[in-house]
């Protein structure tokens, strides 16, 4: 009889064991699988000026996008040999093109809302365009 409850002990303190490896993995995953998904929609809203909206069963994942926080840069110039480091600094961007991106987001934004209204777009359609051969022309002149 005594045999059969220290079977049952090990048993059970085994699938203790392997229950808290279960939960901290799921746990993990869940975290990880959340970070990449909040990296995608803030990506997705950088690129294309919209929020990604999570399936209708999903009520309670929301990623709000803070204008003023910008994800911290990895620093490349510590792996990089001294000589390398003073090469190629980035341009800053131009912001003639940063302000045209953002007249075509706000054209796009007023686009949308016409249309759900049921009014013409033709006038926002021609601007868009406007902004859009600017921002091309702006583009390639760099």
């Amino acid at each position: 009889m005594d045999s059969v409850i220290s079977e049952y002990q090990k048993w059970k303190q085994q699938g203790q064991s392997l229950r808290v490896q279960a939960k901290q993995a799921m746990e993990q995953r869940f975290r990880d699988l959340l970070l990449e998904s909040a990296r995608i929609a803030q990506e997705y809203h950088r690129d294309f000026g919209a929020t990604l909206k999570p399936p209708p069963t999903i009520t309670a994942f929301r990623y709000k996008a803070v204008p003023g926080i910008k994800p911290k840069a990895v620093a490349k110039t510590a792996a990089l040999p001294k000589h390398q480091t003073t090469q190629a600094k980035p341009k800053a961007p131009n912001p003639k093109i940063a302000g045209l991106t953002k007249q075509r987001a706000a054209m796009h934004k007023k686009i949308e809302a016409a249309k759900a209204a049921g009014k013409a777009t033709k006038n926002l359609d021609d601007r868009l365009y406007e902004i859009e051969d600017e921002l091309r022309l702006a583009s390639e002149s760099e």
